[in-house]
């Protein structure tokens, strides 16, 4: 028989994960591993031993072309949605600049990209359902998004008014873009096991790289030819570069067929006992102080070292801080994958307080900015890698869940996103240019380093709370 009715994906997943031998001296992350280094064709004919019967083989986990194509795939979709969305900045600075937008609040300008941001973050946590209630139409939802973001961003080149830019290259752009990423959470888990935080590493390396490359190209682009045609060349050479992306994002599970017999499933699946255990609810707020440390920074950073340098200073300090978060993803993936994820939280957490505290707090000349880029880029900017396999373990044996768990981090992930640059920019005000004693936050950001310094040590306590309450899941799992 084919496989091709519903629920039996979800069947052959739980099957590779089952299968896997019960030890005595296993690690805490064994119950939730799949089993990868098999073939999928094995599972199969465990779940169905008759005779006669024709299964149809599954590609390899962890490796082969069909899971590397994936990944390289998600890496282009991730860099083109997300590497624009943390452009911004240029976009901001052209519009306070040049009419006809410099004659409105700085207030409403930022607006823009926050709601991009905000809606990229927080918009999966109430699709995703539908994704899991339908994924037959997984690929049409993916050019359905495309085609939003297309039409967003290309009719934003007309806009004359700021609200224009809030619903289009705000709301629209932030809509689209979060409908395109989805199936990267849904696909990732079912090709990645082993190399699960690797993969993650490499993906989420995408905004990091698109944030270094991207304002360079922007900024030429406004320069030469102006806004109406940046916005115009960019929705179209987005629309591309992922359309051609879509080519290698496909399932490796068989698409399930609905019918009379073989119904859909609830949109919500089954009970979402993850809500109600302390592993995800660490999980979820560590990450949030995480981002309430990071988004200061990101977008204050090149402000700060123009106030002790000059313009192209700051460019190389931004620059320093985007690349450094491309190798931390991709280094701190790798490691999740090796030894206990909080113990990576941990170490990413006290090094981005102390580069806060000590080299951003201290800083008075320009060679203490270059090595805060280079540590707090790589510690923090790489703090995500640490989601799937944070994910897969807080859902223990349900790997259905595995995206309702992702999505749930990254709706707390950009509540930050908004109100992190808020408070900060509340305290930069209060502090209006005043220094510490001893030399410490220049320009007034004393405050804002404060926050961020206490942001990333909560980050690190909230770590310790990982590790305990992932040891009192274990203990509770039944063996296999």
């Amino acid at each position: 028989m084919d496989i091709q009715v519903a629920g039996e994906s979800l069947a052959i997943e739980t099957l590779e994960m089952s299968a896997m031998p019960s030890s005595k001296d296993s690690q805490p992350e064994s119950p939730t591993k799949a089993l990868s280094a098999q073939s999928s064709m094995v599972a199969l004919r465990a779940a169905d031993p008759q005779e006669g019967t024709t299964v149809q083989e599954l590609p390899p986990v962890d490796r082969g072309s069909g899971a590397w194509t994936f990944c390289a795939s998600a890496f282009v979709v991730e860099m083109m949605m997300w590497g624009f969305s943390f452009s911004y900045g240029i976009f901001q600075e052209y519009y306070t600049s040049h009419p006809p937008f410099n004659t409105a609040s700085p207030v409403s300008i930022a607006a823009v990209g926050t709601v991009m941001l905000a809606l990229l973050y927080g918009e999966s946590f109430f699709l995703f359902p539908l994704l899991g209630r339908y994924p037959d139409f997984l690929r049409v939802s993916m050019w359905a998004g495309l085609a939003t973001y297309f039409v967003s961003l290309f009719a934003s080149s007309f806009a004359t008014q700021v609200w224009h830019l809030i619903i289009l290259q705000g709301a629209g752009v932030g809509i689209g873009g979060g409908i395109v990423y989805l199936p990267i959470i849904k696909l990732l888990p079912e090709w990645f096991s082993e190399r699960r935080g690797l993969a993650s590493g490499i993906v989420f390396s995408g905004t990091a790289l698109g944030g270094f490359v991207f304002p360079l190209l922007l900024n030429a682009l406004l320069n030469n030819l102006g806004l109406r045609w940046t916005l115009r060349i960019w929705a179209m050479g987005t629309t591309v570069a992922s359309g051609i992306a879509f080519l290698g994002m496909r399932s490796r599970l068989p698409v399930p067929r609905y019918n009379a017999v073989h119904r859909r499933p609830k949109l919500l699946p089954g009970k979402l006992d993850f809500l109600g255990t302390t592993l995800f609810w660490s999980v979820a707020i560590t990450n949030m102080l995480q981002g309430l440390s990071y988004f200061p920074v990101s977008l204050y950073l090149t402000t700060f070292t123009k106030g002790l340098s000059n313009q192209l200073t700051a460019t190389i300090v931004l620059s320093l801080f985007n690349v450094s978060a491309v190798i931390g993803q991709i280094i701190i993936g790798h490691l999740s994958d090796m030894m206990p994820y909080p113990s990576i939280m941990l170490f990413s957490a006290i090094g981005s307080s102390l580069g806060a505290f000590l080299l951003w707090g201290f800083a008075d000349k320009a060679i203490y900015l270059y090595f805060f880029a280079i540590i707090f880029g790589s510690l923090s900017g790489g703090f995500s890698s640490t989601w799937t396999n944070s994910a897969v373990e807080c859902v223990g044996g349900k790997p259905e869940l595995i995206g309702s768990v992702w999505t749930g981090i990254s709706f707390l992930k950009g509540i930050s996103a908004v109100i992190g640059p808020i408070i900060s920019g509340f305290l930069l005000q209060a502090g209006q240019g005043t220094t510490m004693a001893h030399g410490f936050g220049k320009f007034g950001y004393g405050a804002v380093e404060l926050f961020v310094g206490s942001c990333a040590l909560g980050c690190g306590v909230g770590s310790v709370v990982i590790a305990l309450a992932r040891k009192q899941r274990v203990e509770v799992l039944p063996a296999f």
